[in-house]
């Protein structure tokens, strides 16, 4: 089961993701996307869509540092262990409840309104709930295991169990020891990227660099514009 979780079950997750969200873009190029519901109902997107986007990006530039950055990396520049995690706590906190407070008001909206329940799509929910979930136990590692138990060193073990994942060539053994939690929140973590192309969440793969290169769209006055022209 070590092999399975560590070695086979991610990179299931990751080709089922590349694959299906190449499949997608194929084959249904339109459905690309996540359909808005500002229509339905704005004053709740407004706040949820707003903590949850900013404090993901957060967390997404933590799990860099604290995954992609070897261990080494930081002793060689003078940051020891109790900075680095005192620093994590703080600022993964706090990044972990701003998506965790969106995270739940999206929810509260999705489940609680009628009108953007009955526009939402099962695969809507699932990815929703489970997102829910992983940030959740994401947020108790740091905030409360962190501070009751103590921190872990995931820079020693998930840290380079992930590198050779990228490198196609894991180490299943260090996952062995890793806490329960962290074990059970990699593995959700990994489901949700399994899933994403068959969701809402597909859009997250798109990066708007089209948007830098493009020509500003020109706003005329409808009135002075016709004003103009007759008169002209």
């Amino acid at each position: 089961m070590n092999q399975f979780w560590w070695l086979i079950y991610p990179y299931l997750a990751l080709v089922l993701m590349i694959a299906g969200s190449l499949y997608r873009y194929a084959h249904n190029p339109m459905s690309w996307g996540s359909r808005s519901s500002e229509l339905l109902e704005k004053r709740w997107l407004k706040w949820g869509s707003q903590l949850f986007h900013w404090g993901i990006l957060l967390v997404i530039i933590g799990h860099v540092m604290g995954l992609l950055v070897p261990l080494s990396a930081y002793q060689a520049v003078g940051i020891s262990a109790k900075f680095y995690h005192q620093n994590a706590d703080i600022l993964g906190g706090i990044a972990g409840l701003m998506t965790w407070v969106g995270l739940l008001i999206l929810l509260l909206r999705r489940f609680g309104n009628i009108r953007v329940r009955r526009n939402s799509s099962l695969s809507d929910m699932v990815a929703l709930v489970l997102l829910f979930i992983v940030v959740t136990t994401g947020d108790f590692l740091t905030i409360v295991r962190n501070n009751l138990v103590g921190p872990y060193e995931y820079r020693a073990t998930v840290g380079p169990w992930f590198r050779g994942l990228l490198v196609l060539h894991p180490n299943a053994s260090l996952m062995a020891h890793v806490p329960v939690l962290f074990q059970i929140h990699i593995i959700l973590a990994f489901l949700l990227f399994a899933i994403s192309p068959f969701t809402r969440l597909v859009h997250i793969w798109s990066l708007p660099l089209a948007y830098l290169r493009r020509v500003p769209i020109q706003y005329r006055d409808r009135e002075q514009y016709r004003y103009r022209h007759t008169s002209g």
